[in-house]
C-alpha cells in the first residue's frame, strides 16, 4: 500500500488535479475541502503527510495545523495565495514543514512531497529503539519479548502491537479508529469493545497498578497515548 496524504484544499479544481497527480505516483489519497473534515479526517486515519490550504471554510487552516501538531510530528506542506499567511506559519512555530505559494507546477509539488517525506523517514530510523525500558519493565521489540520484574510477560499479538504503536510514538495521541486501523489492518466499525477489552488486558499486565495506569493512559474523548511517567523512562 502506498503512503497516505490528505489534501486539505477548498478549491475543488485544485485538490482535483492533485489528488490525480499523487495518484498516478501510487501514493493513496484523501481529498476534504474545508478545516473541519479535516480535522475529523486526521483524527481518523494515520496519515504520512498533509497538504493544507489557509484559507479555508469553516475551520482555518491555521487551526488545522495546530490540531495536527497537537498529534504529532506529521509532515504539513502549506499551498497558499497568501505569502504572509504562509511565513506566518512556518516562521512562528505553528509547525509548517514546507509550503508552495499558488500557483505552482505539479511536478514541484511532488518533489516537495517526497522530499518531507524522506526527511521524515530518515527522522523516524534514527529515532526508532528496539529496546525500551519502564520502571521494571523491559520491552525488547526486535525479539517480541516483554519482562516485568525479569519475568517474561505473556502478550497476545495484538496486545504487544498496541503496546508497540504507542512506544515508537510516544508525543502522538491515538484515536480508537487510528489504533484499529494501524493495528488490526480493517476498517473501524465504531466496536469499542474490541479495543476496550485488549487496553484493559494490556494494563493488567504491564501497569502496576491497572486502576491508575502510567503507561497506557485514557485521553477521554479521543483515545489513548503513551503516560508522561513513561516517556520520561525511555
Amino acid at each position: 500500500m502506498g503512503q497516505k496524504i490528505l489534501i486539505v484544499e477548498d478549491n475543488v479544481l485544485i485538490s482535483r488535479s492533485i489528488e490525480s497527480k499523487l495518484k498516478e505516483e501510487m501514493f493513496e489519497v484523501k481529498a476534504v475541502f474545508d478545516g473541519e473534515e479535516a480535522i475529523k479526517q486526521f483524527d481518523i486515519i494515520p496519515y504520512d503527510a498533509v497538504l493544507l490550504d489557509l484559507m479555508l471554510p469553516k475551520v482555518s487552516g491555521e487551526n488545522v495545523l495546530k490540531h495536527i501538531r497537537s498529534k504529532g510530528d506529521v509532515p504539513v506542506i502549506i499551498i497558499s495565495t497568501k505569502d504572509t499567511d504562509v511565513e506566518k506559519a512556518i516562521n512562528l512555530g505553528l509547525g509548517a514543514d514546507d509550503y508552495l505559494a499558488k500557483p505552482f507546477s505539479m511536478l514541484e509539488l511532488i518533489a516537495r512531497v517526497k522530499a518531507v517525506l524522506r526527511r521524515a523517514h530518515k527522522v523516524q530510523e534514527k529515532e526508532t529503539k528496539q529496546k525500551f525500558t519502564i520502571g521494571t519493565l523491559d520491552i525488547n521489540l526486535s525479539s517480541f519479548e516483554v519482562k516485568k520484574n525479569d519475568h517474561v510477560i505473556d502478550l497476545t499479538l495484538k496486545e504487544f502491537e498496541i503496546l508497540k504503536l504507542l512506544l515508537t510514538h510516544p508525543d502522538q495521541t491515538f484515536s480508537k479508529q487510528q489504533m484499529y486501523r494501524t493495528v488490526w489492518g480493517e476498517e473501524y466499525y465504531y466496536n469499542d469493545n474490541v479495543i476496550n477489552v485488549h487496553i484493559r488486558r494490556l494494563r493488567e499486565k504491564i501497569e502496576d497498578d491497572p486502576s491508575n495506569p502510567k503507561i497506557v493512559i485514557t485521553m477521554w474523548g479521543f483515545g489513548y497515548k503513551l503516560g508522561d511517567f513513561a516517556k520520561q523512562e525511555l
